[in-house]
This record gives C-alpha cells, structure tokens and sequence, in this order.
C-alpha cells in the first residue's frame, strides 16, 4: 500500500473546546486552531510515511477549512477550497486512493460527553438517520469512501469519536487526544503527547491492516435519509430541494439508490 486519503477535521483535535472561541470563522483564537489542526496532520503524515507510504492526500474538511498552509508537512499535498469541486471531478482522484484516515474527528450530535458534538451543521441540524440508523460524519466519510473501494483504517480525535468509529468498523485502529466531558468542556493530551499516539498509532494501523485487511464500509441500499433540523425554516429551505420529501416540521426525507448521491444532502 502507497497512496493515502486523510480526511480532516477540527473539533476533534486535542486543546480545541469551544466553538464560539476556536472552532468558528470567527473566533478569537481561530488561527491558533488551525495551526493545532496542522500539527495533528503532520504527525499523521510522519507515521505514514515511517510505514512506507509514499502518498499522502490530505482533505480539508472543516467546513470554512483549518489547515495552516504554510506549516503542513512537505511531504503532503492538500485538496482544499469551498465550494468543493463536483463529484464527477473529485471522485475518479479519489478513487486512485487505496485506504482512508480520518484525523481531528467529534462523535455525531447527540453525544452528551461529546466536546463539540454535531453533525455537519453545529447550528442547525439535529441528527441525520440513515435507513433507520443515527449517523455521524464518521460514518458519512467512511460511507463515501467505501462506496469508492477505499476502507476507513484509523482514526484520531476525541474519546466518543474513537468509540463510535469503532463500533462501526471492526478492526479499526484508534487514538484518542481528548476526553469530553460536555459540548464545551473536555479533558486534553498535550500536543506534544497527542501528536505522539497520532504517529505511532496511524504507523501501526497501516501495519495491521497489511496483516489483516479492513474492506471498505458498505451498506446495502437502497438509501432512505431523514435529515431534523432544529429550526422549521431550515427545514423549509431543505423541502424545496429536488427530492425532498417534508415528513414533519422539522424534517426532511430522501431516496436514492446510490450513496454517493444522499449521505451528504
């Protein structure tokens, strides 16, 4: 194996707590964050390349992006930017890809112990269930990425995330930098420490899984997602989107027969 995606996040990631304070575009110590992100990935990179990896992808997927450029590891190379290139763009590179990671990864919202718990939106979504099952963006990127031949190996990011990626995907390597204690409250590795379990364990997770081989997740459709709001008029604005089918006042339904197409609307 020589070719890695790493799919990234900010609210995981150890010493980030608050949203209004670092998490946001508009927070005070924003920048900061990035830069605690960054560090995250490279010790990432550096665990990857330890175990002969030799291309390593790195995904920006923090929503208005937390990637400190000008300090990402030389080895990387970055797909960033808003709004994100079509499906029909970003999927056949992706697809070149032979196994995911995800780094700086929170538990789906809902999570009471979860520090900065939610699902895509941290301000207007209150859970997204698909075909019956409450899903997170843990399961949304392995979901994507499998449906591209791509298995999700490790992950790091706060306690909650580690064990809901593990009861998703069994033999999945984890490493927790953080213990929430509440949605704006956790308990924190030192950088120092937390990017010492990244590498080693990210290193490992590529060992064990040459040894024995994680396949990609894989759901069998077809696909029904319920996506609640917490407000109705998000829901308003989401029932006028083709496909949409308004189930109550704060939710909205869609069909498809292809994963790709419904785990992210």
């Amino acid at each position: 194996m020589k070719r890695v995606l790493m799919g990234t996040d900010m609210e995981g990631c150890a010493g980030i707590v608050s949203f209004e304070q670092q998490s946001r575009p508009t927070a005070r110590y924003y920048d900061q964050g990035k830069r605690i992100v960054t560090a995250e990935i490279n010790a990432a990179v550096d665990g990857l390349l330890e175990a002969g990896l030799e291309d390593v992808l790195v995904v920006d997927g923090h929503g208005p992006g937390a990637v400190w450029f000008e300090d990402l590891h030389e080895k990387a190379r970055l797909l960033h930017g808003r709004p994100s290139a079509p499906r029909s763009v970003r999927d056949p590179i992706v697809a070149g890809y032979e196994a995911c990671v995800m780094i700086g990864q929170h538990a789906m919202a809902g999570v009471s112990t979860s520090n900065q718990n939610h699902t895509q939106s941290s301000t207007s979504i209150d859970y997204y269930e698909l075909n019956g099952s409450r899903i997170g963006e843990i399961a949304q990127f392995a979901l994507y990425q499998g449906d591209l031949g791509l298995p999700l190996i490790f992950l790091s990011g706060e306690d909650d995330a580690c064990r809901e990626a593990e009861a998703l995907i069994p033999g999945i390597s984890t490493v927790s930098v953080k213990q929430g204690l509440g949605r704006g409250s956790a308990i924190s590795l030192s950088a120092a420490e937390a990017g010492r379990r990244i590498r080693e364990g990210i290193r490992q997770a590529v060992e064990r899984h040459l040894s024995d081989p994680i396949l990609p997740l894989v759901w069998d459709g077809p696909y029904v997602l319920d996506k609640r709001f917490l407000f109705t008029d998000a829901a308003d604005a989401a029932s006028s989107q083709p496909g949409a089918e308004r189930i109550d006042d704060q939710t909205v339904r869609f069909h498809s027969d292809n994963i790709r197409e419904i785990v992210y609307r």
